[in-house]
């Protein structure tokens, strides 16, 4: 289960994410950012209440800092320290803002 709590004003777009981005939940999160994301130029990820993160969690990240880097930046903030974990075992914390 994946709550996603949306924000957008004046160009920056918030996305606090609560429970497990995984391979069911995933799809769900890349829609969400898919059909968000014009006229964005910021887009900051909210991981405080994100208790799990997946392969398929980690592409739909990947593939959000894609389009970030065309049009603006993305940050993830509040990381915890096991999600922090799988990012620095995977690379994502050279990829990503955090």
């Amino acid at each position: 289960m994946l709550n996603i709590d949306k924000k957008a004003d004046n160009g920056t777009l918030d996305l606090a994410l609560e429970g497990r981005l995984d391979t069911v939940t995933a799809p769900n999160l890349d829609a969400v950012i898919k059909e968000s994301l014009d006229g964005v130029t910021e887009l900051v990820m909210d991981f405080e209440k994100l208790d799990y993160i997946s392969s398929a969690g980690l592409r739909v990240l990947l593939a959000a800092q894609k389009i970030m880097n065309a049009q603006g930046s993305m940050k993830v903030i509040k990381v915890n320290e096991a999600i922090m974990g799988v990012f620095e075992v995977t690379g994502f914390s050279d990829i990503l803002t955090i």
